[in-house]
């Protein structure tokens, strides 16, 4: 099993969830506009038992298979950011939420930085890629700002608010970002 870990940036702390931060969870969950881009499973409306079993289940993860950690600011809880491993732990999908009062102040592309050098570092990645509903033009930013690369749209590929959505896809390779680094 992977250890849980944390990470610092400049301004934010990235660490493995804890119990004590549901309210913060369930307070930023609570307002419409942070949800319009989720798509499911996030039931809506998004009750505090949800929030609940959310936290929840980040307390219990394996980390081998998904790491999840809080973005905290200023001790207080304002997302979550994620890398989701599959292919033999050689790729992740990196997932990512914030309370929209922190939007547009490059606090999610600071996180995302931050998780993107964990995963090429810590678990020797090949590849890290995202996807976004194609409306949502402020996560496709973020990957942007990171270095990842716009590999396609996939067309009515996921069903979410009883519509169908595209999903504009993205990624980073592991010499991509060795070269950004430099």
């Amino acid at each position: 099993m992977t250890a849980k870990v944390e990470l610092k940036t400049e301004r934010l702390l990235l660490r493995p969830f804890k119990s004590e931060d549901l309210d913060d969870v369930y307070a930023y969950t609570r307002d419409p506009e942070w949800e319009r881009y989720i798509g499911p499973p996030l039931p809506l409306p998004y009750t505090r038992p949800d929030a609940e079993e959310y936290v929840a289940r980040c307390l219990l993860a394996d980390w081998t298979e998904d790491a999840t950690f809080a973005i905290v600011l200023e001790s207080t809880v304002i997302g979550s950011i994620s890398l989701r491993f599959s292919d033999e732990r050689q790729r992740a999908e990196l997932g990512y939420a914030l309370a929209r009062a922190h939007w547009e102040m490059g606090l999610m592309t600071e996180a995302a930085t931050a998780v993107i050098d964990y995963g090429f570092v810590s678990h020797n990645l090949a590849k890290i890629h995202a996807s976004a509903d194609v409306r949502n033009v402020g996560s496709y930013r973020v990957m942007e700002k990171v270095g990842m690369v716009r590999e396609g749209v996939l067309r009515s590929h996921r069903r979410g608010r009883g519509e169908r959505i595209d999903s504009v896809l993205y990624g980073i390779l592991r010499h991509e970002w060795e070269e950004q680094r430099q």
